[in-house]
């Protein structure tokens, strides 16, 4: 029979894995937030503030915060935004995909454990 925790790492391991996971993750926010407000600033001769802002709010699912003048920007946008929402949705599976990789671990150990009872 098998120890029940033969297959998780060590909780120390764990939590190094998870907080180099979030760094990752905040990395990959920071370098979509710069891309952003390199886009609105040159497509939309916006200032870096105001950049930083429609950038920051897109990224965050809230929305543009300044009216869009050119096309070149409305466009720039609409990509930025589509963007926004996989980036969203990758920057969420990488951050924890620890906690799930353990959670699974945790349910197939206890559906073993039951079957050998």
């Amino acid at each position: 029979m098998t120890q029940k925790n033969q297959y998780l790492s060590p909780m120390p391991k764990f939590l190094l894995h998870f907080a180099r996971n979030i760094i990752f993750g905040i990395i990959i926010i920071l370098a979509a937030l710069f891309a952003g407000m390199l886009g609105y600033h040159s497509f939309e001769k916006m200032s870096w503030v105001d950049a930083f802002v429609n950038a920051a709010m897109i990224l965050s699912g809230m929305g543009p915060v300044s009216q869009l003048a050119t096309n070149e920007g409305k466009i720039f946008a609409g990509c930025y935004a589509l963007f926004s929402g996989l980036a969203f949705i990758a920057i969420t599976a990488i951050v924890f995909s620890p906690v799930i990789h353990r959670f699974m671990h945790r349910i197939h150990l206890e559906s073993e454990n039951s079957k050998n009872k």
